[in-house]
């Protein structure tokens, strides 16, 4: 067994999967959990997610030689300002944000001689259920993780947490922030805004029940997502605000494109969106 002393702070589905992880290919000696509810943390102890667990992040890191920040974007900051004066020398810290720009700015502010061995990460996984009792080993199984070192990040640091997630069982990349950022703004964040979107919409429907009772499984596809946690996708909308606004704007120009095709009957128009859409999406399916 590795001697490597894990602390992941926030347990949830991201965090704890990683755990699970780690604990079966016996990458760690001993993870410590550490998050805001006690409650939440006994059950990660009593699912086996983590060893022992501390209700106070300082406490938590001490010892640790790696630190994985799994918490919402919102609280990254409190979570990087607690801990750095806890850390021991030559500690890795990563994180698991949707959004890397702000994360890094964050740990600018607040990690202070502890930066360099900041590696701002992103594991391109997930389901639409959250907490520790949704966490599970497989997760990251050939699932991309995206790493986004900046310059100041040690290049030690950067094969530390790549050779973690390889062994959780994830294909490690890395690219810019701003890179990050853009690419995700629409693969991931747009979409959820998409899903949650839709579903208000049709909510707020004088004949909602029977909306939702024709619903087929085309609409439970695509607005599965909008069963994720409202708070995280706050803090990523509002941390990544200008590059979701900008495909925002694009999909908007698009759907305007749209509804004048079908306002001006132009049936070529349409099939021609359709067909680039279904060969987009088959040549990325395929």
């Amino acid at each position: 067994m590795s001697a490597i002393k894990l602390c992941v702070i926030g347990t949830g589905l991201i965090g704890g999967s990683l755990a699970l992880a780690l604990k079966q290919k016996k990458y760690c000696a001993e993870i410590i959990g550490a998050g805001r509810s006690e409650a939440t943390l006994k059950k990660a102890v009593e699912l086996g997610v983590v060893d022992h667990y501390e209700t106070s992040p300082e406490n938590a890191v001490a010892d640790a030689d790696i630190v994985v920040v799994a918490v919402p974007l919102g609280a990254m900051h409190a979570v990087f300002k607690s801990i750095s004066t806890a850390l021991k020398p030559g500690a890795i810290v990563t994180d698991a944000g949707s959004a890397k720009q702000s994360v890094i700015m964050d740990a600018a502010k607040s990690l202070a001689s502890h930066f360099a061995n900041f590696v701002p990460g992103h594991p391109i996984a997930g389901t639409e259920q959250s907490g520790v009792a949704a966490a599970f080993a497989e997760l990251y199984q050939q699932r991309r993780v995206i790493l986004t070192p900046t310059d100041k990040t040690s290049t030690d640091a950067v094969n530390a947490v790549t050779a973690m997630w390889q062994t959780a069982g994830a294909e490690v990349e890395c690219m810019s922030a701003e890179h990050h950022d853009l690419v995700l703004a629409g693969t991931s964040h747009l979409p959820h805004l998409l899903a949650f979107g839709l579903v208000d919409c049709l909510n707020n429907l004088d004949d909602v029940d029977e909306v939702f009772r024709f619903a087929a499984g085309g609409f439970r596809d695509f607005t599965r997502i909008a069963s994720s946690d409202p708070v995280m996708w706050r803090d990523i909308c509002l941390s990544n605000k200008d590059a979701v606004m900008d495909m925002m704007r694009r999909y908007r120009d698009q759907m305007d494109d749209m509804y004048k095709s079908m306002e001006a009957g132009d049936g070529e128009a349409l099939k021609q969106v359709f067909e680039r859409a279904k060969k987009a999406r088959d040549d990325f399916c395929g």
